[in-house]
Protein backbone atom coordinates (compact mmCIF):
# COMPACT_ATOMS: atom_id res chain seq x y z
CA UNK A 1 0.00 0.00 0.00
CA UNK A 2 1.31 3.47 -0.87
CA UNK A 3 1.58 6.37 1.57
CA UNK A 4 -1.76 8.10 2.08
CA UNK A 5 -3.66 5.09 0.76
CA UNK A 6 -6.23 2.94 2.46
CA UNK A 7 -6.94 -0.74 1.95
CA UNK A 8 -9.67 0.10 -0.59
CA UNK A 9 -7.75 2.79 -2.46
CA UNK A 10 -6.04 0.32 -4.85
CA UNK A 11 -2.86 2.32 -5.44
CA UNK A 12 -4.35 5.82 -5.26
CA UNK A 13 -2.24 8.44 -3.54
CA UNK A 14 -3.67 11.41 -1.67
CA UNK A 15 -2.05 14.69 -2.76
CA UNK A 16 -2.01 18.07 -1.10
CA UNK A 17 -3.19 21.10 -3.07
CA UNK A 18 0.38 22.20 -3.98
CA UNK A 19 1.20 18.79 -5.47
CA UNK A 20 -2.11 18.77 -7.31
CA UNK A 21 -1.39 22.21 -8.78
CA UNK A 22 2.10 21.04 -9.86
CA UNK A 23 0.50 18.06 -11.58
CA UNK A 24 -2.00 20.30 -13.38
CA UNK A 25 0.85 22.56 -14.57
CA UNK A 26 2.77 19.48 -15.73
CA UNK A 27 -0.20 18.22 -17.75
CA UNK A 28 -0.62 21.63 -19.41
CA UNK A 29 3.12 21.79 -20.17
CA UNK A 30 3.04 18.31 -21.73
CA UNK A 31 0.03 19.18 -23.89
CA UNK A 32 1.48 22.50 -25.05
CA UNK A 33 4.78 20.85 -26.01
CA UNK A 34 3.19 17.95 -27.89
CA UNK A 35 4.35 15.22 -25.52
CA UNK A 36 2.12 12.16 -25.88
CA UNK A 37 3.52 10.08 -23.04
CA UNK A 38 5.43 10.92 -19.87
CA UNK A 39 6.88 8.91 -16.94
CA UNK A 40 8.30 10.41 -13.74
CA UNK A 41 9.64 9.00 -10.50
CA UNK A 42 10.31 11.24 -7.52
CA UNK A 43 10.96 9.85 -4.04
CA UNK A 44 7.95 7.59 -3.34
CA UNK A 45 5.78 9.02 -6.14
CA UNK A 46 5.58 7.53 -9.62
CA UNK A 47 3.53 9.27 -12.34
CA UNK A 48 2.67 8.03 -15.82
CA UNK A 49 0.70 10.29 -18.15
CA UNK A 50 -0.44 9.11 -21.56
CA UNK A 51 -2.68 11.13 -23.84
CA UNK A 52 -4.83 8.69 -25.80
CA UNK A 53 -5.91 9.86 -29.25
CA UNK A 54 -4.86 13.38 -28.38
CA UNK A 55 -4.06 15.89 -31.08
CA UNK A 56 -0.51 16.52 -29.94
CA UNK A 57 2.07 17.88 -32.36
CA UNK A 58 5.36 16.06 -32.90
CA UNK A 59 7.41 18.74 -31.18
CA UNK A 60 10.56 18.03 -29.20
CA UNK A 61 10.02 19.05 -25.57
CA UNK A 62 12.18 21.72 -23.99
CA UNK A 63 14.03 19.55 -21.44
CA UNK A 64 15.31 22.58 -19.49
CA UNK A 65 11.78 23.96 -19.02
CA UNK A 66 10.54 20.53 -18.00
CA UNK A 67 13.32 20.14 -15.43
CA UNK A 68 12.55 23.58 -14.01
CA UNK A 69 8.84 22.78 -13.82
CA UNK A 70 9.48 19.52 -11.97
CA UNK A 71 12.18 20.88 -9.67
CA UNK A 72 14.51 18.15 -10.89
CA UNK A 73 16.19 17.51 -7.52
CA UNK A 74 15.65 13.83 -6.72
CA UNK A 75 13.45 13.28 -9.78
CA UNK A 76 13.94 11.33 -12.96
CA UNK A 77 11.63 11.57 -15.92
CA UNK A 78 11.37 10.42 -19.51
CA UNK A 79 9.34 11.79 -22.38
CA UNK A 80 8.17 9.75 -25.32
CA UNK A 81 7.47 11.16 -28.80
CA UNK A 82 3.83 11.15 -29.97
CA UNK A 83 2.33 7.90 -31.25
CA UNK A 84 2.88 9.04 -34.84
CA UNK A 85 6.61 8.75 -34.13
CA UNK A 86 8.34 5.60 -32.89
CA UNK A 87 7.34 4.02 -29.57
CA UNK A 88 9.73 4.32 -26.60
CA UNK A 89 12.89 2.23 -26.99
CA UNK A 90 12.22 1.64 -30.66
CA UNK A 91 14.01 3.57 -33.37
CA UNK A 92 12.10 5.39 -36.07
CA UNK A 93 12.72 4.19 -39.61
CA UNK A 94 13.05 6.20 -42.75
CA UNK A 95 13.34 4.57 -46.15
CA UNK A 96 16.15 5.67 -48.44
CA UNK A 97 14.30 5.28 -51.75
CA UNK A 98 17.49 5.36 -53.86
CA UNK A 99 19.10 2.29 -52.30
CA UNK A 100 16.28 0.56 -50.42
CA UNK A 101 18.09 1.19 -47.13
CA UNK A 102 16.56 2.03 -43.75
CA UNK A 103 17.90 4.70 -41.45
CA UNK A 104 17.51 4.02 -37.76
CA UNK A 105 16.91 7.40 -36.14
CA UNK A 106 17.10 8.51 -32.54
CA UNK A 107 13.63 8.63 -30.97
CA UNK A 108 14.90 11.06 -28.29
CA UNK A 109 17.46 13.76 -27.57
CA UNK A 110 20.44 12.44 -25.61
CA UNK A 111 23.93 10.97 -25.75
CA UNK A 112 24.70 8.04 -28.08
CA UNK A 113 26.61 5.02 -26.72
CA UNK A 114 27.59 2.08 -28.91
CA UNK A 115 28.22 -0.31 -25.99
CA UNK A 116 26.57 -1.14 -22.66
CA UNK A 117 29.54 0.20 -20.67
CA UNK A 118 32.90 1.89 -21.29
CA UNK A 119 35.42 -0.60 -22.70
CA UNK A 120 32.74 -3.20 -23.55
CA UNK A 121 32.21 -4.49 -27.07
CA UNK A 122 29.72 -2.50 -29.16
CA UNK A 123 26.19 -3.85 -29.46
CA UNK A 124 26.64 -4.05 -33.27
CA UNK A 125 29.32 -3.35 -35.87
CA UNK A 126 29.18 -2.62 -39.60
CA UNK A 127 28.59 -5.93 -41.39
CA UNK A 128 26.63 -7.51 -38.51
CA UNK A 129 23.29 -9.14 -39.21
CA UNK A 130 20.54 -7.86 -36.91
CA UNK A 131 17.05 -9.05 -36.09
CA UNK A 132 13.92 -7.07 -35.29
CA UNK A 133 14.06 -6.03 -31.63
CA UNK A 134 17.83 -6.43 -31.32
CA UNK A 135 19.51 -3.67 -29.33
CA UNK A 136 21.69 -1.48 -31.55
CA UNK A 137 22.84 1.16 -29.06
CA UNK A 138 21.89 3.21 -26.03
CA UNK A 139 20.78 6.83 -25.99
CA UNK A 140 21.13 8.35 -22.53
CA UNK A 141 18.61 11.06 -21.73
CA UNK A 142 18.40 12.67 -18.30
CA UNK A 143 20.42 9.81 -16.74
CA UNK A 144 18.03 7.21 -18.18
CA UNK A 145 19.58 4.61 -20.49
CA UNK A 146 17.23 3.98 -23.43
CA UNK A 147 17.98 0.90 -25.51
CA UNK A 148 17.42 1.59 -29.19
CA UNK A 149 16.17 -1.51 -31.00
CA UNK A 150 16.13 -2.41 -34.67
CA UNK A 151 12.74 -2.31 -36.41
CA UNK A 152 14.02 -4.30 -39.36
CA UNK A 153 16.07 -7.45 -39.91
CA UNK A 154 19.11 -6.98 -42.10
CA UNK A 155 22.76 -5.97 -42.28
CA UNK A 156 24.32 -2.92 -40.62
CA UNK A 157 25.93 -1.00 -43.50
CA UNK A 158 26.83 2.21 -41.66
CA UNK A 159 27.06 3.61 -38.14
CA UNK A 160 26.51 7.37 -38.35
CA UNK A 161 26.77 8.52 -34.72
CA UNK A 162 29.94 8.33 -32.62
CA UNK A 163 30.00 6.99 -29.08
CA UNK A 164 29.65 9.77 -26.51
CA UNK A 165 28.23 12.16 -29.14
CA UNK A 166 25.07 14.14 -28.40
CA UNK A 167 22.20 13.22 -30.73
CA UNK A 168 18.99 15.04 -31.58
CA UNK A 169 15.48 13.69 -31.98
CA UNK A 170 15.20 12.18 -35.48
CA UNK A 171 18.97 12.15 -36.10
CA UNK A 172 20.14 9.08 -38.09
CA UNK A 173 22.18 6.60 -36.02
CA UNK A 174 22.53 3.56 -38.30
CA UNK A 175 21.81 2.51 -41.88
CA UNK A 176 20.50 -1.06 -42.35
CA UNK A 177 20.12 -3.01 -45.59
CA UNK A 178 16.94 -5.03 -45.04
CA UNK A 179 16.82 -8.71 -45.88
Amino acid sequence: MRPGGSPGSAGRVMMDQNKLQELRELVEFLKSNGIAEFDMERDDLKVRIKFMGANVAAAAPNQAQLAALLGSAGASFQTVPPASAAPAGTAALAVDADEGLHQVKSPIVGTFYESPSPGASPFVKVGDQVEVGQVLCIVEAMKLMNEIESDVAGEIVKRIASSGQPVEYGQPLFVIKPR
